[in-house]
């Protein structure tokens, strides 16, 4: 193949784009709906599970390499000054941790990030109010927000997760977990009326006479203004026409069973958002230790990765997680150093390509080189000399 075929064959665009950006439609808006960001204001499982994984996420730092793609979106921006961006001040109005706060929250409640690049700094646009319009030819054509400001497709680094249904946006993780969410709603507001109006009767009012409906409500009105349900008192029941009552249920939330239901919904939602229940729920070291572990590693670390492989692509840098930092994450690193030290010990790779793998500097000189095995027999520097030591030569006999 010529050189000339192979441009040709490296530029050829989608051909099912056209047919996939017209089954999307011309506008792409937000498909999370109103319940996911009250539930994160309302109901503890969804706040706390969400908070675990964004605080995770905004802990993390990032460490910013050598170019790797010169055909990058931005061009121009220098390593230095990328790093700062991410880990310092990514724009003169926030500091890196609020930063992300609201950028992961976005990910969490909403299934997508949208940061916009004015050239010098980055900033957070809310994913919700995010419109994507794609394009026939390249994917997507520009962005709007709030069906107001454009955006051009070089101004924005957006980062999605997972879709069963656009490739165009990425979906809410609490999509999965709505029934759950709209359960728990219907229980919370009826544990509040519960208590509020008094929902099990405490006394029963009995009269042989009849009486009209005027007459029971102005009763049972009377009798809740002055013994309120608040104050301890319970709502009454009017018995008029000589009818008789043998027996009330004092029924409780242990016997209806709310607290066993309550738990296995909420337990539906941190398995949505990736949160291991026993992480919240406590127990022994032997417990939480390897359930912390696999909760960097299934839920932190993929979304991490998302954002740094959309970084990737938009500034041309390799950009990695630092995770020297994290606690749960040790024993990998502890298992990463093991390895890397056999690896020079045993004359295979040099101590500054250990270095590199471990994204440390290179320190040169006798770190470039590789080191001869100790073990060999005869000397380390020339193994050729090895055997047994050379025997004496047997004495000169004399001259007659």
């Amino acid at each position: 193949m010529e050189w000339k075929d192979l441009m040709f064959w490296t530029k050829k665009d989608n051909p099912a784009q056209a047919r996939i950006a017209e089954e999307a439609g011309s506008y792409i808006s937000t498909d999370a709906v109103i319940t996911y960001a009250q539930g994160f204001e309302k109901l503890e499982s969804v706040n706390r599970g969400t908070n675990m994984i964004v605080s995770a996420c905004c802990s993390l730092d990032y460490d910013v390499k050598d170019k790797t793609n010169s055909q990058s979106i931005a061009s121009g921006v220098k390593q230095k000054a990328l790093l700062n961006l991410l880990n310092f001040r990514p724009n003169p109005y926030q500091s890196a941790q609020e930063f992300r706060t609201q950028i992961f929250t976005d990910f969490i409640l909403e299934g997508n990030i949208f940061l916009y690049w004015d050239g010098a700094f980055l900033y957070h646009l809310p994913a919700i109010k995010m419109i994507v319009v794609p394009d026939p030819k390249t994917f997507v054509a520009g962005y709007k927000y709030n069906g107001v400001q454009d955006f051009k497709p070089s101004e924005i680094i957006h980062i999605k997760d997972l879709s069963s249904s656009s490739v165009f946006r990425g979906s809410s993780r609490l999509e999965s977990a709505v029934r759950s969410i709209n359960t728990l709603y219907k229980m919370q507001s009826f544990q509040d009326s519960f208590f509020e109006n008094g929902a099990v009767a405490g006394i029963v009012i009995e009269t042989d006479n009849t009486l009209s409906q005027v007459a029971k409500d102005r009763t049972v009105a009377n009798w809740r203004q002055n013994y309120s349900v608040t104050n301890g008192g319970r709502k009454p029941i009017l018995l008029d026409s000589g009818m008789k009552m043998h027996s009330i249920g004092d029924t409780n939330f242990k016997e209806m069973d709310f607290d066993t239901s309550i738990n296995t919904h909420n337990i539906k939602v941190y398995t949505a958002l990736g949160v291991p229940p026993i992480l919240l729920e406590g127990g022994n070291n032997a417990n939480i230790s390897p359930n912390l572990r696999l909760f960097y590693l299934e839920t932190i670390m993929p979304i991490a990765r998302k954002l740094t492989s959309a970084l990737e692509r938009f500034f041309g840098y390799d950009v990695e997680v630092v995770t020297a930092s994290v606690s749960a994450l040790q024993p990998d690193i502890k298992d990463i150093a093991s390895y890397l030290a056999q690896m020079v010990n045993g004359g295979i790779l040099t101590p500054d390509e250990a270095r590199i793998e471990i994204r440390y500097p290179p320190k040169g000189g006798e770190n470039d080189n590789i080191r001869v095995p100790a073990n060999i027999a005869g000397s380390a520097a020339n193994p050729g000399q090895g055997g047994a030591p050379p025997k004496p030569k047997p004495p000169a006999e004399p001259k007659p």
